[in-house]
């Protein structure tokens, strides 16, 4: 059985920089063939032995806990699923079940599946997950289940029916995975907890397919085994997961994620620097990537954008937001982030696959005619051309000009359609309609006072989006704006979720993938679930913006099944209603560069394989288990 080589060792030490001696040597000692080591985009937990999901304690998500240990109803797949099926029941023996006006919703469970105590699942666990949070404000569903949920009860132990307060034909979305859902909890063990707030849920209980193993009290790395009754869990129904340890690892900035992945001591980066990619590109043998050549990088279902806290003046004002969106030269960002790998996007959803046949392209025609008022004249600020000009610049690079699509309809899908073209007169324009001097060549606030913005940006963590933002604040900072980036520590945890933000880069539409349906986030905008100022705001809606127009779009489609075709005409009049009021600034595609080595393992998803979406912080991620297999001799 081979261990980790002496200088494998000594290499993790100095490049992942693990302080915690003891573990990290019970890390190391793992069989290699056996372990699948991950990169963590958490980086360095800051409470690591908080495991309890539930509740926002500091401790970390994407460490395995969410993809190996967690389970719920259902799972919807980004890319194609296992089999081909996107759907997955997961917990739940088969779909929801609704009433007539989707005021009740029935579930059925599936039977012999257990927690990794040797306790079984019932609906029991569903009703108290959901009473429990209802019962615990600050726990992470309690909003989304207070404000929907009449009652719950289990009618039997494989039963669960949900009354809900008004009619919602997308209910179940909170329990179905698509990054994450409503996990369920184990009723065994919390019923005995005096406060679920307070509870670590230190040695968790799984309901997957893997139980903690061990993990570095630095908080730097996290190990799972395989339970010896995987048969139990939902995941079995596609096999038996190949590694028996999964680690999931902080490797550090990307240069180090690189020089790891290329010794071989990194099996999936989660995301890199285009930089850091086209050098594993060149330099290793054994490394695939969702496209086997460019841009590389897998399309996530993710719009990064310029995010508004429209809670605070005076980015309140629609015409502030497109002023500061005139500013931005679209061509100049992408390529100072993605160095031109990115899909752009001006309407306010993902530029998939799907999405661009659902939505873009059918939209094209009504962005040429849209036009704003800067109050002194009427503008069309859409240019159609923003993604060929991309691809022109592109093809004069040696490295590229091969493979950069010449078919007008491959460069729309591969670079966009277009974006809003820069405008310093249309933004002047509409900063002094509301209200804005410009003195001095600085730019004056309504009150006097500097117009100063901060752009909130992840630093290291995502350095593609470092960059956009810096960029963004440097356009902005030569109009005349006091604006500068800065980074923050755990985004989420630390800016969007407090509020405690003016402008950040970051991401609050979230789409299910390959579904036009776009309930999943939009959902989580109505106002119902905007927190008042200086309160937690629950996923997704971070820029904390409410419009009765918007949450009438909301709820005509909770009145409607998933799959009736008015979802999309009112995803339309939703895509039309952000772009008059630009409440974010979508900027492109989440392209995310992950890359996977297969000298240990086999199996990984591609474009030529895509049964699940390869980015390893998904929850969905956990269906690669069981597709690896091993390179090298047992």
């Amino acid at each position: 059985m081979q261990k980790w080589k002496r200088f494998a060792f000594g290499f993790v030490l100095a490049t992942i920089g693990l302080t915690a001696v003891a573990g990290a040597q019970e890390y190391t000692s793992l069989p290699r063939k056996e372990t699948l080591i991950v990169e963590n985009p958490e980086g360095t937990i800051k409470n690591p032995g908080w495991f309890n999901i539930w509740v926002n304690g500091g401790g970390g998500v994407s460490t395995g806990l969410q993809q190996l240990t967690m389970d719920t109803l259902w799972y919807i797949d980004p890319e194609q699923g296992l089999g081909g099926a996107a759907w997955d029941n997961s917990l739940a023996a088969d779909k929801p079940q609704y009433n007539a006006d989707f005021t009740e919703m029935t579930v059925k469970l599936r039977k012999g599946l257990y927690w990794s105590d040797g306790v079984e699942f019932t609906a029991d666990d569903v009703v108290y997950t959901v009473k429990t949070q209802m019962d615990h404000p600050g726990m992470v569903w309690s909003a989304a289940f207070t404000v929907q949920v009449a009652s719950v009860e289990a009618t039997d132990p494989q039963t669960v029916v949900f009354k809900l307060k008004k009619p919602n034909s997308r209910f179940h979305a909170i329990f179905t995975v698509r990054w994450n859902g409503a996990w369920i909890m184990p009723k065994h063990v919390f019923e005995k907890v005096e406060d679920p707030l307070r509870y670590d849920f230190a040695n968790p209980v799984s309901l997957g397919a893997y139980k903690l193993k061990s993990y570095d009290p630095q908080g730097q790395w996290y190990t799972w085994e395989k339970r010896e009754d995987w048969q139990r869990t939902s995941l079995a129904r596609f096999g038996e997961p190949g590694p028996k340890y999964v680690t999931y690892v902080d490797p550090g900035p990307p240069d180090k994620r690189t020089i790891a992945q290329l010794e071989h001591n990194l099996d999936i980066i989660h995301d890199n620097t285009p930089e850091g990619m086209f050098t594993l590109k060149e330099k290793s043998k054994t490394v695939e990537t969702w496209f086997p050549g460019f841009p590389f990088a897998h399309p996530d279902p993710t719009l990064p954008a310029v995010i508004f806290n429209t809670q605070n003046p005076p980015f309140d004002k629609a015409d502030v937001r497109w002023a500061l969106a005139l500013l931005i030269d679209i061509k100049a960002v992408d390529m100072a982030s993605y160095r031109g790998a990115a899909t752009l996007s001006a309407l306010g959803v993902p530029p998939t696959a799907a999405t661009m046949k659902d939505y873009q392209a059918p939209m094209q025609d009504w962005l040429k005619d849209f036009e704003i008022d800067t109050g002194k004249r009427k503008i069309k600020p859409y240019d159609p051309t923003i993604g060929q000009q991309i691809a022109d610049i592109l093809r004069k690079q040696p490295k590229f000009k091969d493979q950069i699509p010449t078919d007008p309809q491959a460069i729309s899908d591969a670079f966009g359609y277009g974006w809003w073209k820069p405008d310093p007169q249309a933004a002047t324009e509409l900063l002094e309609k509301a209200g804005f001097k410009k003195t001095g060549g600085k730019w004056m606030t309504p009150d006097g006072q500097p117009f100063r913005i901060r752009m909130t940006v992840e630093g290291d963590t995502r350095s593609v989006f470092t960059r956009a933002g810096t960029l963004i604040a440097q356009q902005w900072a030569a109009f005349g704006i006091d604006a500068k980036a800065v980074p923050a520590a755990k985004l989420w945890q630390t800016a969007l979720q407090p509020g405690d933000f003016e402008v950040a880069i970051a991401w609050s539409v979230e789409t299910w993938g390959g579904d036009p349906d776009l309930s999943f986030f939009l959902e989580s905008w109505h106002s119902q679930f905007v927190a008042k100022k200086g309160e937690n705001q629950p996923p997704r809606n971070w820029q904390r913006w409410s419009n009765p127009e918007l949450d009438k779009i909301i709820e005509s489609i909770r009145a409607i099944g998933p799959e009736d075709p008015k979802g999309m005409e009112l995803g339309k009049e939703y895509l039309k209603l952000v772009a008059r009021e630009m409440p974010t600034i979508p900027l492109m595609s989440y392209n995310v560069f992950t890359s996977m080595d297969t000298t240990y393992w086999t199996g990984y998803p591609t474009i030529k394989d895509p049964y699940t979406d390869p980015v390893p912080n998904w929850a969905n991620s956990r269906l690669m288990m069981v597709k690896l297999k091993p390179a090298q001799p047992q």
